[in-house]
């Protein structure tokens, strides 16, 4: 990543998006509407000739033009199984485009509704959809994409935090305490399932899902990776225990329909969502010389926000102990 294009990537103004897009030879009618993403910067543009379309610009220094491109022939690979994906659009040759220091793609809009999580039925079709996702993803393997493991999503995150003195003086060592004894535990669990790994969607959650007309569609394959498939399901799950069994149920009723299922990966269920919590700490302290993260997360950094980071830590520790979700059969 170069410095100009940081700063151009910071600075990025409405007549920088619209010159990007018509540089496809595509003819924007002035409308321009940004989405929600920190990430990235995403936004709908209005065509003269056609309905709008989603723009995302990449952050710089993020993904290789390998990796980009990778997602993007995942995401063609599900489209051609007629798994319900959004897709980028391909003009000359490519879904990848480049416009001064900017690299950005293009896709088509898909409206919809985020989905209700305790709506079983549709828990249930969303079970079929991650199933027919990973039959595509067993089938091939990534090259520049991550590796969803402990060390990448938790060590590096604690020690990332650490060195740059994110962490306050006052609950260092409870944390340092802390992350050691949850990342052995997150360790033996990731032991104990065993799982096998394939191509995921990897950020799999109701807000990468759009619902319409009983349609669901997959969005955003930013963070497309290799790991176990317990990953896609688990952050449909919400509630406490006696909540999360019935939901479980459903998600996997659907996804037995095309694909089998290790229980063993139950285990995998609160290490991964140990990991998200430290990983998620992590993520806006790398970024938070944006202003758009200093804008949208203004508690970050906080003594209070720390002090409940290192509660919801411990919370988690004490999940880890105790046994998985049982898998209940779901009423058919």
């Amino acid at each position: 990543m170069s410095k100009d294009q940081a700063l151009a990537y910071q600075d990025l103004q409405p007549d920088d998006i619209l010159d990007s897009v018509e540089s496809l030879g595509l003819r924007c009618d002035g409308r321009l509407l940004a989405l929600n993403s920190y990430e990235n910067r995403v936004y709908q543009v209005g065509l003269e000739d056609d309905g709008p379309v989603v723009v995302k610009f990449y952050r710089p220094g993020r993904w290789s033009d390998a990796a980009i491109l990778e997602e993007h022939a995942f995401a063609f690979e599900l489209a051609a199984r007629d798994v319900p994906v959004v897709a980028p659009l391909r003009h000359a040759g490519t879904s990848l485009h480049c416009h001064g220091e900017f690299r950005f793609a293009v896709c088509p809009r898909v409206g919809g509704r985020i989905p209700e999580l305790d709506d079983m039925r549709l828990l249930r079709q969303i079970g079929r959809l991650v199933a027919r996702l990973h039959l595509c993803g067993q089938t091939g393997r990534f090259e520049h994409r991550a590796r969803l493991t402990p060390a990448l999503l938790g060590t590096a995150s604690r020690d990332f935090l650490l060195r740059r003195g994110f962490i306050p003086t006052h609950v260092e060592l409870a944390y340092e305490s802390l992350c050691r004894d949850l990342l052995a535990a997150v360790d033996e669990a990731w032991t104990r399932a065993g799982a096998r790994e394939l191509r995921l969607h990897g950020d799999f959650h109701p807000g990468n899902v759009l619902v319409r007309e009983e349609q669901v569609h997959i969005v955003d394959l930013d963070d497309t990776c290799t790991g176990p498939a317990i990953q896609d399901l688990w952050m449909f799950l919400s509630g406490d225990r006696r909540e999360q069994e019935p939901q479980l149920a459903e998600l996997l009723a659907g996804y037995l329909e095309f694909r089998e299922f290790d229980p063993a990966e139950l285990q995998l269920i609160e290490a991964l969502r140990a990991l998200r919590i430290m990983h998620y700490a992590a993520w806006i302290a790398r970024r938070w010389q944006d202003p758009a993260f200093q804008i949208g997360f203004p508690w970050f950094g906080t003594p209070r926000y720390w002090e409940d980071h290192v509660l919801s830590l411990r919370e988690q520790l004490g999940l880890l102990q105790e046994p998985p979700l049982e898998w209940l059969p779901a009423q058919a």
